[in-house]
Order: structure tokens, then sequence, then C-alpha cells
């Protein structure tokens, strides 16, 4: 489908917000690393994962499917986030940040799902 899918804004910004919650959550409590800290790591890499295999793939269906679990990774991310701030685990500048970036994030992916139906 995609000739390269780490040109594709969604992967690139996708893999940076991953870069940003491990360095985030390399300050959780030691007694989150396999609890927390470990859900959102996974939530957090599907995402990027999720586009690069859905544009390895040879119809545009099976590429909706990948960017549509993409963005159910990314509300995950969202979710965790939010569980992290209540329990004082994220600043809630650091919050906001990643919130916005996680807002546009799912609009763009959204459209790019749109894009994607229409080809």
């Amino acid at each position: 489908m995609v000739q390269d899918y780490k040109q594709l804004k969604i992967w690139q910004r996708s893999f940076q917000l991953a870069v940003e919650v491990y360095k985030l959550t390399n300050k959780f409590p030691n007694h989150e690393r396999y609890n927390l800290t470990s859900q959102l790591r996974r939530a957090v890499t599907s995402i990027s994962s999720n586009i690069a295999e859905g544009a390895s793939k040879h119809t545009t269906q099976d590429f909706q499917r990948f960017l549509y679990q993409a963005y159910a990774s990314l509300k995950e991310v969202e979710s965790l986030l939010l569980l992290s701030k209540e329990l004082k685990y994220v600043l809630v500048r650091d919050f906001d940040l990643l919130a916005k970036e996680i807002d546009e994030l799912a609009r763009m992916i959204y459209r790019f799902i749109e894009v994607v139906k229409k080809s």
C-alpha cells in the first residue's frame, strides 16, 4: 500500500509519542514496572507498529483495520495517562502536552482512515 511507512506523518508522530511516553514512564514508581508502566508502553508502541504493519498490507481493508487498531491503542494510551495523572505519576503540565498531541494524532489517524477508505 505505502512505499515507506516512515514517511507517513501519522507514523512519525506516533513514534515520537512512544519515545515521550517511554521517557515519562521511566519516572514511574518501581512497583508499577509490571503494571501501569508495562501496559502504557505496550499500548503506545502498538500505535506506530499497527500503522507500519498496516502500510505493508496488500488491501485497503487490511490497512484500514490496522489503522483502526492504532486509533484504539491511542485511546488506550489516553486513558492510561489519565489514570497516571490521577495517581500523581504524571505532572499536569506533562499530561496536558501529551493530551494535546494525542488529540491531534487522533484527528490525523481518523482523517487518514477516511482517505484510505476512498482509495
